[in-house]
Protein backbone atom coordinates (compact mmCIF):
# COMPACT_ATOMS: atom_id res chain seq x y z
CA UNK A 1 0.00 0.00 0.00
CA UNK A 2 1.00 3.15 -0.37
CA UNK A 3 -0.17 6.51 -0.53
CA UNK A 4 -3.29 7.71 -2.70
CA UNK A 5 -5.28 11.23 -3.21
CA UNK A 6 -7.95 9.55 -4.94
CA UNK A 7 -10.88 7.83 -3.28
CA UNK A 8 -10.47 4.05 -3.74
CA UNK A 9 -11.16 1.38 -1.07
CA UNK A 10 -14.61 -0.45 -0.47
CA UNK A 11 -15.50 2.74 1.56
CA UNK A 12 -15.48 4.69 -1.92
CA UNK A 13 -18.38 7.06 -2.31
CA UNK A 14 -19.53 7.41 1.44
CA UNK A 15 -19.81 10.98 2.29
CA UNK A 16 -18.89 11.86 5.69
CA UNK A 17 -18.88 15.28 7.63
CA UNK A 18 -16.45 15.34 10.41
CA UNK A 19 -17.10 17.93 13.34
CA UNK A 20 -13.63 18.04 14.68
CA UNK A 21 -12.72 16.35 17.93
CA UNK A 22 -9.62 14.52 19.69
CA UNK A 23 -8.62 11.05 20.01
CA UNK A 24 -11.42 8.11 18.67
CA UNK A 25 -13.75 9.95 16.55
CA UNK A 26 -10.44 10.99 14.30
CA UNK A 27 -9.17 7.55 14.57
CA UNK A 28 -12.81 6.29 13.25
CA UNK A 29 -12.65 8.91 10.51
CA UNK A 30 -8.88 8.18 9.88
CA UNK A 31 -9.85 4.77 9.16
CA UNK A 32 -13.08 5.24 7.46
CA UNK A 33 -10.67 7.30 4.66
CA UNK A 34 -8.11 5.03 4.54
CA UNK A 35 -10.87 2.79 3.55
CA UNK A 36 -12.50 4.82 0.85
CA UNK A 37 -14.84 7.64 2.58
CA UNK A 38 -14.82 11.11 1.37
CA UNK A 39 -14.22 12.95 4.81
CA UNK A 40 -14.87 16.59 5.48
CA UNK A 41 -13.10 17.68 9.00
CA UNK A 42 -14.99 20.67 10.19
CA UNK A 43 -12.34 22.77 11.96
CA UNK A 44 -12.48 25.48 14.38
CA UNK A 45 -11.23 28.23 12.09
CA UNK A 46 -8.68 29.76 14.76
CA UNK A 47 -6.90 27.79 17.25
CA UNK A 48 -8.70 26.39 20.07
CA UNK A 49 -5.75 24.54 21.90
CA UNK A 50 -7.30 20.99 22.02
CA UNK A 51 -4.74 18.22 22.52
CA UNK A 52 -1.18 18.07 22.62
CA UNK A 53 0.19 20.82 20.08
CA UNK A 54 2.57 19.14 17.08
CA UNK A 55 3.94 18.83 13.93
CA UNK A 56 1.22 19.03 11.11
CA UNK A 57 2.96 15.98 9.28
CA UNK A 58 3.02 13.59 12.65
CA UNK A 59 -1.03 14.35 13.70
CA UNK A 60 -1.78 11.03 12.35
CA UNK A 61 -5.36 11.08 13.47
CA UNK A 62 -6.10 14.41 10.90
CA UNK A 63 -4.33 12.17 7.95
CA UNK A 64 -6.13 11.60 4.36
CA UNK A 65 -9.04 14.00 4.38
CA UNK A 66 -9.45 17.75 3.49
CA UNK A 67 -9.73 20.46 6.48
CA UNK A 68 -12.36 23.15 5.91
CA UNK A 69 -12.48 25.85 8.72
CA UNK A 70 -15.86 27.43 9.84
CA UNK A 71 -17.18 29.37 12.33
CA UNK A 72 -19.76 27.25 14.08
CA UNK A 73 -20.70 30.13 16.19
CA UNK A 74 -21.62 32.19 13.48
CA UNK A 75 -25.35 31.70 11.82
CA UNK A 76 -23.66 32.08 8.29
CA UNK A 77 -21.12 29.06 9.55
CA UNK A 78 -23.97 26.95 10.74
CA UNK A 79 -26.21 27.25 7.95
CA UNK A 80 -22.94 26.10 5.98
CA UNK A 81 -22.92 22.91 7.81
CA UNK A 82 -26.48 22.41 7.41
CA UNK A 83 -25.87 22.49 3.30
CA UNK A 84 -23.15 20.07 3.22
CA UNK A 85 -25.61 17.90 5.47
CA UNK A 86 -28.07 17.62 2.90
CA UNK A 87 -25.11 15.52 0.79
CA UNK A 88 -23.96 13.65 3.25
CA UNK A 89 -24.54 9.67 4.50
CA UNK A 90 -22.61 10.60 8.01
CA UNK A 91 -22.16 13.19 10.46
CA UNK A 92 -19.74 12.43 13.22
CA UNK A 93 -20.59 14.54 16.68
CA UNK A 94 -17.15 14.36 19.42
CA UNK A 95 -18.76 17.02 21.80
CA UNK A 96 -20.37 16.57 25.23
CA UNK A 97 -24.50 15.81 25.30
CA UNK A 98 -26.27 18.58 24.30
CA UNK A 99 -23.19 20.95 22.43
CA UNK A 100 -24.83 20.40 18.51
CA UNK A 101 -28.05 21.46 19.81
CA UNK A 102 -27.03 24.51 21.29
CA UNK A 103 -24.98 25.25 18.13
CA UNK A 104 -28.16 24.58 15.67
CA UNK A 105 -26.67 21.43 13.83
CA UNK A 106 -28.21 18.79 16.49
CA UNK A 107 -29.99 15.87 15.28
CA UNK A 108 -33.43 16.93 14.99
CA UNK A 109 -32.16 20.22 12.36
CA UNK A 110 -30.02 17.33 10.68
CA UNK A 111 -32.55 15.13 10.05
CA UNK A 112 -35.04 17.64 8.68
CA UNK A 113 -32.00 18.52 6.07
CA UNK A 114 -31.78 14.56 5.67
CA UNK A 115 -34.20 11.97 6.29
CA UNK A 116 -31.64 9.40 6.06
CA UNK A 117 -28.32 10.67 7.71
CA UNK A 118 -26.57 8.51 10.13
CA UNK A 119 -25.56 11.06 13.54
CA UNK A 120 -22.74 9.28 14.99
CA UNK A 121 -22.25 10.41 18.68
CA UNK A 122 -19.09 9.85 20.68
CA UNK A 123 -19.00 10.09 24.14
CA UNK A 124 -16.93 8.85 27.23
CA UNK A 125 -20.26 8.35 28.91
CA UNK A 126 -23.17 8.06 26.85
CA UNK A 127 -25.30 10.64 25.92
CA UNK A 128 -27.32 9.53 29.50
CA UNK A 129 -27.10 8.61 32.16
CA UNK A 130 -25.32 10.72 35.42
CA UNK A 131 -21.94 10.72 34.39
CA UNK A 132 -22.91 12.10 30.93
CA UNK A 133 -22.25 15.65 31.23
CA UNK A 134 -19.12 15.11 33.04
CA UNK A 135 -14.91 15.21 31.71
CA UNK A 136 -13.56 12.10 31.36
CA UNK A 137 -10.35 10.64 29.80
CA UNK A 138 -9.81 6.87 28.26
CA UNK A 139 -8.67 5.83 31.81
CA UNK A 140 -12.00 7.10 33.56
CA UNK A 141 -14.26 5.35 30.79
CA UNK A 142 -12.14 2.08 31.49
CA UNK A 143 -11.91 2.41 34.90
CA UNK A 144 -15.99 1.53 35.07
CA UNK A 145 -15.89 -1.06 33.27
CA UNK A 146 -13.70 -3.57 35.82
CA UNK A 147 -10.68 -3.63 33.22
CA UNK A 148 -8.52 -0.88 35.06
CA UNK A 149 -9.06 -3.25 38.17
CA UNK A 150 -7.68 -6.53 36.29
CA UNK A 151 -4.43 -5.01 34.74
CA UNK A 152 -1.37 -3.89 36.93
CA UNK A 153 0.81 -5.23 39.33
CA UNK A 154 -0.20 -6.77 42.38
CA UNK A 155 -0.16 -3.76 44.32
CA UNK A 156 -2.12 -1.45 42.14
CA UNK A 157 -3.69 -1.11 38.47
CA UNK A 158 -1.83 0.22 35.38
CA UNK A 159 -3.36 3.09 33.20
CA UNK A 160 -2.84 1.19 30.18
CA UNK A 161 -2.45 3.27 26.61
CA UNK A 162 -5.34 4.95 25.83
CA UNK A 163 -5.24 2.21 22.72
CA UNK A 164 -8.43 0.26 24.90
CA UNK A 165 -11.03 2.78 25.65
CA UNK A 166 -10.18 5.86 23.12
CA UNK A 167 -9.49 3.61 20.02
CA UNK A 168 -10.88 0.19 20.75
CA UNK A 169 -14.22 0.54 22.65
CA UNK A 170 -14.53 4.06 21.22
CA UNK A 171 -13.31 4.50 17.49
CA UNK A 172 -13.41 0.60 16.43
CA UNK A 173 -17.10 0.60 17.49
CA UNK A 174 -17.73 3.84 16.00
CA UNK A 175 -16.89 2.44 12.83
CA UNK A 176 -18.93 -0.52 13.16
CA UNK A 177 -21.92 1.72 14.59
CA UNK A 178 -21.77 4.09 11.16
CA UNK A 179 -21.45 1.55 8.77
CA UNK A 180 -24.40 -0.90 10.51
CA UNK A 181 -26.20 2.58 10.43
CA UNK A 182 -25.59 3.20 6.91
CA UNK A 183 -26.67 -0.53 5.30
CA UNK A 184 -29.92 0.00 8.04
CA UNK A 185 -30.59 3.34 6.31
CA UNK A 186 -30.21 2.38 2.80
CA UNK A 187 -33.14 -0.33 3.47
CA UNK A 188 -35.51 1.66 5.23
CA UNK A 189 -35.07 4.81 4.10
CA UNK A 190 -34.44 6.05 7.15
CA UNK A 191 -31.68 7.66 9.37
CA UNK A 192 -30.79 7.40 13.44
CA UNK A 193 -28.59 8.53 15.97
CA UNK A 194 -25.76 6.31 17.02
CA UNK A 195 -25.24 6.55 20.74
CA UNK A 196 -21.49 5.23 20.63
CA UNK A 197 -19.88 5.20 24.72
CA UNK A 198 -16.31 4.63 25.66
CA UNK A 199 -17.47 3.12 28.27
CA UNK A 200 -19.97 0.68 26.75
CA UNK A 201 -17.86 0.27 24.12
CA UNK A 202 -14.59 -1.45 26.10
CA UNK A 203 -16.82 -3.35 28.29
CA UNK A 204 -18.09 -5.38 25.30
CA UNK A 205 -14.16 -5.83 25.16
CA UNK A 206 -13.93 -7.58 27.73
CA UNK A 207 -17.18 -10.02 27.00
CA UNK A 208 -15.26 -13.35 27.61
CA UNK A 209 -13.78 -12.18 31.09
CA UNK A 210 -17.50 -10.70 32.19
CA UNK A 211 -18.49 -14.37 31.27
CA UNK A 212 -15.87 -16.37 33.10
CA UNK A 213 -16.55 -13.99 36.32
CA UNK A 214 -19.45 -14.59 36.49
CA UNK A 215 -18.87 -18.58 37.12
CA UNK A 216 -16.11 -17.57 39.73
CA UNK A 217 -13.35 -18.34 36.37
CA UNK A 218 -11.84 -15.40 37.32
CA UNK A 219 -9.90 -14.00 40.00
CA UNK A 220 -10.27 -10.14 40.71
CA UNK A 221 -6.59 -10.41 42.16
CA UNK A 222 -4.36 -8.95 39.71
CA UNK A 223 -1.37 -11.75 38.30
CA UNK A 224 -3.58 -14.30 39.26
CA UNK A 225 -4.86 -15.48 35.98
CA UNK A 226 -3.17 -17.37 32.90
CA UNK A 227 -3.94 -13.90 30.96
CA UNK A 228 -2.74 -11.00 33.09
CA UNK A 229 0.46 -12.09 33.82
CA UNK A 230 0.12 -14.43 36.57
CA UNK A 231 0.88 -17.44 34.74
CA UNK A 232 4.74 -18.35 34.35
CA UNK A 233 3.59 -18.99 30.64
CA UNK A 234 1.86 -15.89 29.35
CA UNK A 235 4.08 -12.99 30.15
CA UNK A 236 7.05 -10.90 29.57
CA UNK A 237 10.72 -11.29 30.30
CA UNK A 238 13.62 -9.63 30.68
CA UNK A 239 16.71 -10.72 28.66
CA UNK A 240 20.22 -10.27 29.22
CA UNK A 241 20.54 -7.02 26.94
CA UNK A 242 17.77 -5.39 29.57
CA UNK A 243 15.06 -5.86 26.32
CA UNK A 244 11.90 -7.84 26.35
CA UNK A 245 10.31 -11.17 24.93
CA UNK A 246 6.83 -12.33 25.17
CA UNK A 247 5.60 -15.81 25.69
CA UNK A 248 2.15 -17.05 25.57
CA UNK A 249 2.58 -20.64 25.57
CA UNK A 250 -1.06 -21.69 26.70
CA UNK A 251 -1.56 -24.74 25.14
CA UNK A 252 0.06 -27.95 26.62
CA UNK A 253 1.86 -28.83 23.25
CA UNK A 254 3.00 -25.22 22.93
CA UNK A 255 4.45 -25.11 26.73
CA UNK A 256 6.11 -28.10 25.79
CA UNK A 257 7.82 -26.52 22.89
CA UNK A 258 8.77 -23.64 25.45
CA UNK A 259 10.17 -26.22 28.04
CA UNK A 260 12.00 -28.09 25.29
CA UNK A 261 13.76 -24.58 24.06
CA UNK A 262 14.39 -23.12 27.56
CA UNK A 263 16.06 -26.46 28.52
CA UNK A 264 13.96 -27.87 31.04
CA UNK A 265 11.84 -30.17 29.60
CA UNK A 266 13.11 -33.70 31.22
CA UNK A 267 14.06 -32.51 34.37
CA UNK A 268 12.46 -34.30 37.04
CA UNK A 269 9.89 -32.48 39.32
CA UNK A 270 8.60 -30.08 37.17
CA UNK A 271 5.20 -28.76 38.52
CA UNK A 272 2.30 -29.06 36.27
CA UNK A 273 1.35 -26.43 33.84
CA UNK A 274 -1.90 -25.23 35.67
CA UNK A 275 -0.92 -25.80 39.17
CA UNK A 276 -0.92 -22.22 40.32
CA UNK A 277 0.74 -22.50 43.59
CA UNK A 278 4.22 -23.37 41.69
CA UNK A 279 3.92 -20.31 39.23
CA UNK A 280 5.76 -18.25 41.23
CA UNK A 281 8.44 -20.82 41.29
CA UNK A 282 8.49 -21.54 37.29
CA UNK A 283 8.23 -17.76 36.72
CA UNK A 284 11.65 -17.72 38.84
CA UNK A 285 13.26 -20.13 36.97
CA UNK A 286 12.09 -18.65 33.53
CA UNK A 287 12.82 -15.04 34.45
CA UNK A 288 17.00 -16.64 35.08
CA UNK A 289 16.85 -18.25 31.68
CA UNK A 290 15.61 -15.57 29.85
CA UNK A 291 18.27 -13.34 31.14
CA UNK A 292 20.94 -15.26 30.23
CA UNK A 293 20.31 -14.57 26.60
CA UNK A 294 20.07 -11.30 24.16
CA UNK A 295 16.37 -10.71 23.09
CA UNK A 296 17.81 -11.66 19.65
CA UNK A 297 19.55 -14.82 20.33
CA UNK A 298 16.13 -15.64 21.81
CA UNK A 299 14.80 -14.59 18.63
CA UNK A 300 17.06 -16.73 16.44
CA UNK A 301 16.08 -19.81 19.34
CA UNK A 302 12.25 -19.19 19.28
CA UNK A 303 10.59 -16.66 16.67
CA UNK A 304 8.24 -18.51 14.20
CA UNK A 305 8.13 -21.23 16.08
CA UNK A 306 5.41 -22.73 17.78
CA UNK A 307 6.12 -21.30 21.64
CA UNK A 308 3.68 -18.89 20.66
CA UNK A 309 6.92 -15.97 21.03
CA UNK A 310 7.70 -12.31 20.01
CA UNK A 311 10.36 -9.90 20.98
CA UNK A 312 8.85 -6.50 22.90
CA UNK A 313 9.34 -3.49 19.92
CA UNK A 314 9.16 -0.32 20.52
CA UNK A 315 6.97 2.19 18.01
CA UNK A 316 10.42 2.74 16.51
CA UNK A 317 12.09 -0.86 16.36
CA UNK A 318 8.68 -1.97 14.94
CA UNK A 319 8.56 -1.08 11.15
CA UNK A 320 11.64 -2.81 11.01
CA UNK A 321 10.97 -6.28 12.13
CA UNK A 322 10.97 -8.18 8.88
CA UNK A 323 7.31 -10.01 9.45
CA UNK A 324 6.34 -6.24 9.19
CA UNK A 325 8.27 -5.49 6.17
CA UNK A 326 7.01 -8.49 4.40
CA UNK A 327 3.61 -7.18 5.13
CA UNK A 328 4.35 -3.66 4.09
CA UNK A 329 2.30 -2.72 7.67
CA UNK A 330 3.74 0.74 7.86
CA UNK A 331 4.23 3.24 5.05
CA UNK A 332 6.11 6.69 4.85
CA UNK A 333 4.49 9.64 4.53
CA UNK A 334 6.44 13.16 4.38
CA UNK A 335 9.32 11.31 5.87
CA UNK A 336 6.82 9.93 9.39
CA UNK A 337 6.56 6.36 9.58
CA UNK A 338 2.89 5.29 9.93
CA UNK A 339 0.79 2.35 10.09
CA UNK A 340 -0.82 1.49 7.26
CA UNK A 341 -4.34 1.16 6.59
CA UNK A 342 -6.04 -2.37 7.96
CA UNK A 343 -7.82 -4.74 7.36
CA UNK A 344 -7.08 -5.51 4.14
CA UNK A 345 -9.11 -6.02 0.66
CA UNK A 346 -7.97 -8.28 -2.12
CA UNK A 347 -10.12 -6.18 -4.60
CA UNK A 348 -10.48 -2.83 -3.40
CA UNK A 349 -7.34 -2.44 -0.92
CA UNK A 350 -7.25 0.96 0.95
CA UNK A 351 -4.71 3.61 1.23
CA UNK A 352 -3.09 6.34 2.73
CA UNK A 353 -5.17 9.75 1.11
CA UNK A 354 -1.92 11.90 2.43
CA UNK A 355 -0.74 13.81 5.20
CA UNK A 356 -2.75 15.15 7.73
CA UNK A 357 -3.82 19.29 5.80
CA UNK A 358 -2.82 22.23 7.45
CA UNK A 359 -6.20 23.41 9.19
CA UNK A 360 -8.35 24.90 6.66
CA UNK A 361 -6.01 24.01 3.91
CA UNK A 362 -9.18 22.39 1.63
CA UNK A 363 -11.97 24.78 3.06
CA UNK A 364 -12.21 26.42 -0.94
CA UNK A 365 -11.32 23.05 -2.09
CA UNK A 366 -13.80 21.21 -0.43
CA UNK A 367 -16.77 23.65 0.03
CA UNK A 368 -16.61 23.58 -4.12
CA UNK A 369 -16.77 19.82 -4.75
CA UNK A 370 -19.45 19.47 -2.19
CA UNK A 371 -22.18 22.07 -4.33
CA UNK A 372 -21.08 25.48 -3.16
CA UNK A 373 -20.02 27.95 -6.09
CA UNK A 374 -17.12 30.05 -6.19
CA UNK A 375 -18.58 33.49 -5.46
CA UNK A 376 -20.77 32.40 -2.39
CA UNK A 377 -17.13 30.56 -1.39
CA UNK A 378 -15.47 33.85 -1.04
CA UNK A 379 -18.25 35.91 0.08
CA UNK A 380 -17.99 33.35 3.11
CA UNK A 381 -14.22 33.67 2.94
CA UNK A 382 -14.01 37.61 3.12
CA UNK A 383 -16.95 37.45 6.15
CA UNK A 384 -14.63 35.32 8.15
CA UNK A 385 -16.91 32.65 8.37
CA UNK A 386 -14.98 30.16 6.88
CA UNK A 387 -10.62 29.76 6.11
CA UNK A 388 -8.84 29.66 8.86
CA UNK A 389 -7.55 32.66 11.14
CA UNK A 390 -4.38 32.71 12.85
CA UNK A 391 -5.57 34.26 16.30
CA UNK A 392 -9.09 35.19 17.77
Amino acid sequence: MSTDNGNVGPLAGLKIIELAGIGPAPLCCSLMSDLGADILRIDRNFDAKLGVSRDRRTDLLRRGRKSLSIDLKNIKGVQAVMRLVEGADVLVDPFRPGVTEKLGIGPEECFASNRELIYARMTGWGQTGPLANAAGHDLNYLSLTGIVHAIGSKEIPTPPLNVVADMGGGAMSMAFGILAGVYEARNSGEGQVVDISMTEGSAYLALAMYGMAAVGDYSHERQDNILDGGAPFYRCYETLDKKFVSIASIEAKFYDLLLEKTGLKGEENLPEQLDKTQWPKMHARFEAIFKSKTRDEWCEIMEGSDVCFAPVLTFNEAPHHPHNEARGTFVDVEGVVQPNPAPRFSRTPGSVKGAPPDYGQNTHDGLLEWGFDAMEIDELMNENVVGWRAKK
